[in-house]
């Protein structure tokens, strides 16, 4: 199958072929996939897929640049994913919900996401779908209608791929760089429970269900990736950067400001009439962010029917410090205390990474010192 173009537009030519002849895991329902589309669609389905089958929950994830923007299985929405998308009194299904609490860990990147469901579409599902800014969606099937209604979006462009929710990836992978040919078998390590050695503390079943989640979010996260959870969401995710405590940092970042779009400054925040979703999502994370520009100063008060409060430092420092219970997962071996200090700051009480740097020992007792479980899975995630 001929593909819209490669990585780039310049690269024109680009096809996708079944590596078994003739069998197809996905099929293309509407519109015409760059290669991105795809990788993201098969890493975003590999990723909902499996964190489905470890946790027995549906399972959701917003991929862009080939990353988990967020990821989280179906569980309750709080009062402030309600507000964001208008939904009342009404209350949502397993599905949708999932790709809400999903789509809520990093709504700024998210915007122009490819999405993936474990679960076959409903009409819940594909109703919020027309109403978010939202590229395409691959799914293990879809219900009476929704492929109809869903194709009618930007234009017809919108792209709806059916995953064959029974097909198995074949065992070696192989990828062509620069005239060469590499071939590796494919990570197929199942992600379960007994990946946990517990070095220090206590970890609770539901802690245990977020580490889960956290390394099935990070199997298809680009490396050096970490990924902060709770209640069965991602709060912030890491990727691709070449230091480790500086990934750390990244999604603690994204982490404090999930937690601060939840202080009742920022939901206070009185936008015009008018003011689209998106926009208040991008004010709301500069606003957080603290350092607006002059001129974005100028635009963002002509968004609001009145002045906001900025927080003090304490204040922000206050609330900062009242959100726990959140567990912390990296792809590679913690190789120092650094990241656990980091870590600590940002409400972390477990801690699930693969174990045997030489200084294991350290990162040990920087987790006794902060009162942090520590377990070891034995198992390194690295994605690129």
């Amino acid at each position: 199958m001929e593909l819209r173009y490669g990585t780039n537009p310049q690269q024109r030519r680009a096809e996708v072929s079944p590596t078994r002849s003739g069998q197809w895991p996905v099929r293309l329902l509407n519109g015409e996939p760059s290669f991105i589309n795809l990788l993201d669609a098969l890493n975003a389905w590999q990723l909902v897929s499996e964190a489905s089958a470890a946790l027995g929950k549906p399972a959701a994830a917003s991929f862009k640049h080939v990353s988990p923007a967020g990821a989280a299985v179906s569980g309750p929405l709080d009062a402030v994913i309600e507000e964001l998308y208008g939904l009342g009194d009404s209350t949502l299904g397993t599905l949708a919900s999932a790709y809400l609490r999903a789509r809520d860990a990093d709504p700024k990147s998210s915007y122009g996401d490819f999405a993936a469901v474990s679960h076959p579409v409903d009409d819940e599902l594909a109703d919020l779908l027309s109403r978010v800014i939202c590229d395409g969606i691959v799914a293990p099937g879809y219900a009476p209608g929704t492929v109809e209604r869903l194709s009618r979006k930007k234009n017809g462009r919108f792209l709806v791929l059916e995953v064959d929710g029974a097909a198995a990836p074949p065992p070696r992978e192989t990828r062509e760089v620069f005239g060469l040919r590499l071939t590796q078998d494919r990570d197929q390590l199942p992600l379960t429970r007994d990946l946990f050695t517990l070095r220090h503390g206590d970890i609770t079943a539901a802690q245990q269900d977020d580490l889960l989640l956290g390394l099935a979010v990070l199997r298809y996260t680009q490396s050096n990736s970490v990924c902060y959870l709770r209640d069965g969401m991602a709060l912030g995710i890491g990727a691709g950067q070449q230091s480790r405590v500086d990934c750390t940092r990244l999604a603690g970042a994204k982490t404090d400001t999930w937690w601060l779009r939840r202080h009742p400054a920022l939901r206070g925040l009185d936008f015009k009439p008018g003011i689209r979703r998106q926009e208040r999502i991008n004010w709301q994370v500069r606003f957080i962010e603290g350092d607006l520009t002059p001129d974005e100063e100028s635009r963002f008060a002509q968004v609001l029917r009145a002045p906001a409060t900025s927080l003090t430092p304490q204040e922000r420092a206050h609330w900062l410090g009242t959100l726990t219970g959140v567990s912390f997962v990296s792809d590679g071996a913690l190789p120092f205390r650094d990241n656990v200090d980091h870590a600590q700051r940002h409400g972390v009480s477990a801690i699930a990474e693969p174990g045997g740097s030489v200084r294991s020992g350290e990162v040990e007792a920087a987790c006794r010192e902060h009162g942090i479980a520590l377990a070891h899975t034995g198992l390194r995630l690295f994605h690129h």
